[in-house]
């Protein structure tokens, strides 16, 4: 039989650097596998003009997934890039799948794991070495920074990460913290404190150099260097005289993230 047709599916964004970083993604999976790697998003990215992303249209899964079925594929590996079981791996994704499958009975997905798992630490590895190549002194304190989920499960992976960074870079910086971008305002939501706004309004956190690592995977709205994590840094930075902040690379821009994604592949074969 055919092998499935691996998607590598990230969460989708309206801006073209995300679909771009995506694309390069999968091309050097691609290469790392020898099969084809196709990217694909589960919403939003249709929306980019395609002259902004090299003339090629950005896809979005479930139409892209139509339109194989039509060529007679039915067969595919979903590759999220995701850090944890966020909603839209537990809830959309399987929800949408099952009514796609209602119409196309011979279709055939499989789901790979998401990144993290607790028995490896290469994620924490790809933020440690993203960290060690902005540190000055030990006095840097770094806050590592997600996006903010409504899902526990999806803070437990920040808070686990921090975790292991931390045991990673031992004291050649004077702390760690967890932090998110953003939360909903519900007391429901209190796991993802702090805010990485109110951390860096926080002594002695507003009085040194905060290196702001970024548990991002692509560049986007929020990530990029003009995002809204930027932008929460350099408004910390006029409030508190004493702040400096420096972001790390993104968790993408790393060579061990193939090998990871390689192996999530694997186990889904």
């Amino acid at each position: 039989m055919p092998a499935p047709l691996t998607l590598l599916v990230d969460n989708g964004s309206l801006e073209p650097a995300a679909t771009l970083g995506l694309r390069e993604l999968a091309s050097q999976l691609a290469a790392k596998l020898g099969e084809p790697v196709e990217p694909v998003s589960l919403l939003h990215s249709s929306a980019i003009a395609p002259e902004r992303i090299g003339g090629t249209p950005a896809e979005i899964l479930f139409p892209a997934l139509e339109k194989r079925v039509a060529t007679g594929i039915h067969d595919f590996l979903v590759l999220p890039l995701f850090f944890g079981p966020s909603g839209a791996l537990t809830g959309y994704l399987p929800e949408n799948l099952a009514r796609l499958k209602a119409k196309h009975p011979a279709l055939n997905v499989r789901l790979a794991p998401h990144l993290h798992r607790a028995d490896d630490n290469r994620l924490a590895r790809i933020i440690a070495d993203h960290v060690r190549a902005e540190i000055v002194s030990p006095n840097d304190r770094v806050a590592l920074v997600d996006h903010g989920s409504p899902v526990a499960a999806v803070t437990e992976v920040r808070n686990a990460l921090a975790q292991q960074v931390a045991a990673l870079l031992g004291n050649t910086v004077a702390a760690i913290a967890p932090c998110s971008m953003e939360r909903r305002p519900a007391p429901e939501y209190d796991f993802c404190k702090p805010l990485l706004t109110d951390l860096l309004a926080t002594a002695p956190w507003n009085e040194s150099r905060v290196i702001v690592a970024m548990q991002f995977l692509l560049p986007g709205r929020h990530a990029g260097r003009e995002g809204d994590v930027a932008e929460i840094c350099r408004a910390a930075e006029i409030k508190h005289a004493q702040l400096r902040t420096q972001m790390t690379r993104l968790v993408a821009e790393h060579p061990l993230l193939i090998q990871i994604l390689a192996d999530r592949w694997g186990a889904a074969r």
